[in-house]
């Protein structure tokens, strides 16, 4: 292609789709090029398909405490471009959403598509060029190698750009297309590439028992991380414990609470075996549990055991407990004897799960690690190595949790960079 464009952009993703709309928008020249067929493969598994497309905290600053340490440089972009326009953006355009649990936003369609829809006809509003079943091979550099002057594709072909944008993810899903190509061609630039891990993990455990509750879930639970009998900190200075919902799936532990662990749970396992402790009624303590039970025994006096908990605890669960507590589950109620529901008692409120690890990339939600923070301007999204090279979304070395995060910081790096790249051509 012997024409030069203004923008290009590299990767078909939310954040790619995000910049090369905006940029067009802008009055640039776009051309996207994507790997894939279609552009979103990975957008549209999200959410479990429904697509959590942002989080409804509209406080930006408490927004960005999710992001941990990160956050501090995320201020200067999140000030052009936060969750209301992020709403505002999609709402305008025909997509009406809804906030559920922990304010996550989704599109009220349930369905991801949805979301993909408004983007690619963004980007087609805006005659973004489109450039699919392409994959990038390497940077063409200037003679004094001191500019980007476009990219080279697998394929042979030279691609001319004013300003180029990475928005090629990270390395979680690679059957999506996220295999992590990036992190070398920007490591041969010059950047400072941490190697990336999986991040938003589901977990493995090695109870028997976990498989026999595949698709169960299991809402208003506490699970507490222990190492060597101690409590151990899996939120960076908040408390050990946390209450929410969990998964259980054939082999472990999933669901929003279990990914917002995993990384701190990863790094446990490098010191020695990890316990889940399970705490099935949290808003009773030993006492009231106690009393709840011994109401519910005299109540069904001639009731056999394993049918007696039924209302009380999910009967998903139930079959289980009645094995793990090795009372006789044909035993009537009323010849329970304390000591048994004593065990039993502190059995629903601490029921061991013992981890065995985490599983691998292509089972995680996103991908810690990226390129090192300091080598990127957040008020333009601009590389502080080359200046007409911006970075955006899962490529940067930003850690958050599950929740609409991931997707908000696509929209917000996407919106910031298409806007100066196009600016500063």
């Amino acid at each position: 292609m012997k024409e030069t464009w203004g923008v290009i952009v590299i990767g078909g993703g939310p954040a790619g789709m995000m910049t090369a709309g905006r940029a067009a928008e802008q009055g640039a020249k776009v051309i996207l090029i994507e790997k894939n067929e279609t552009l979103g493969k990975k957008l549209l598994t999200t959410g479990g398909g429904r697509c959590n497309v942002t989080n409804a905290e509209f406080d930006t600053r408490k927004l960005l405490e999710k992001f941990k340490e990160d956050g501090k440089f995320l201020f200067s972009a999140f000030s052009q471009w936060n969750v209301k326009e992020t709403l505002d953006f999609f709402n305008t355009k025909g997509m009406e959403t809804k906030v559920e649990a922990g304010l996550r936003v989704f599109p009220t369609s349930n369905m991801s598509q949805s979301v993909l829809n408004v983007l690619t006809k963004y980007i087609k509003d805006g005659k973004v060029t489109l450039l699919t079943n392409s994959a990038m091979a390497e940077f063409v550099m200037s003679d004094d190698k001191k500019k980007i002057i476009g990219v080279k594709l697998k394929n042979k072909k030279i691609v001319l750009g004013k300003s180029i944008i990475i928005a090629t993810g990270g390395t979680s899903r690679p059957e999506t297309g996220s295999t992590g190509d990036a992190y070398k061609w920007l490591k041969n630039i010059g950047h400072t590439v941490i190697e990336p891990t999986p991040s938003l993990v589901p977990i493995a455990t090695k109870d028997a028992w976990i498989s026999k509750l595949s698709g169960v879930s299991l809402a208003d639970i506490k699970l507490t991380v222990f190492q060597n009998g101690q409590k151990q900190n899996t939120n960076k200075g908040l408390s050990a414990s946390r209450r929410s919902k969990i998964l259980f799936t054939h082999v472990g532990l999933s669901g929003p609470t279990i990914l917002n662990m995993s990384k701190d749970i990863g790094e446990l396992l490098k010191y020695g075996e990890v316990t889940i402790s399970l705490d099935l009624l949290p808003l009773l303590d030993y006492s009231k549990l106690n009393t709840k039970l011994q109401e519910i025994f005299t109540e069904k006096n001639n009731m056999k055991f394993k049918n007696s908990l039924a209302g009380f605890i999910p009967s998903a669960i139930v079959p289980i407990v009645v094995e793990l507590s090795k009372i006789d589950p044909e035993k009537k109620t009323n010849s329970v004897t304390r000591e048994e529901r004593l065990q039993f008692v502190k059995l629903l409120k601490d029921i061991p799960i013992h981890v065995d690890k985490l599983l691998g990339i292509e089972k995680a939600i996103i991908s810690s690690g990226g390129v090192i923070l300091d080598e990127v301007d957040f008020k333009t999204m601009r590389s502080r190595i080359f200046p007409n090279l911006y970075l955006v979304g899962d490529i940067l070395n930003i850690d958050r949790p599950s929740g609409g995060y991931s997707l908000q910081l696509c929209w917000t790096t996407g919106f910031v960079a298409g806007t100066h790249c196009a600016k500063n051509i």
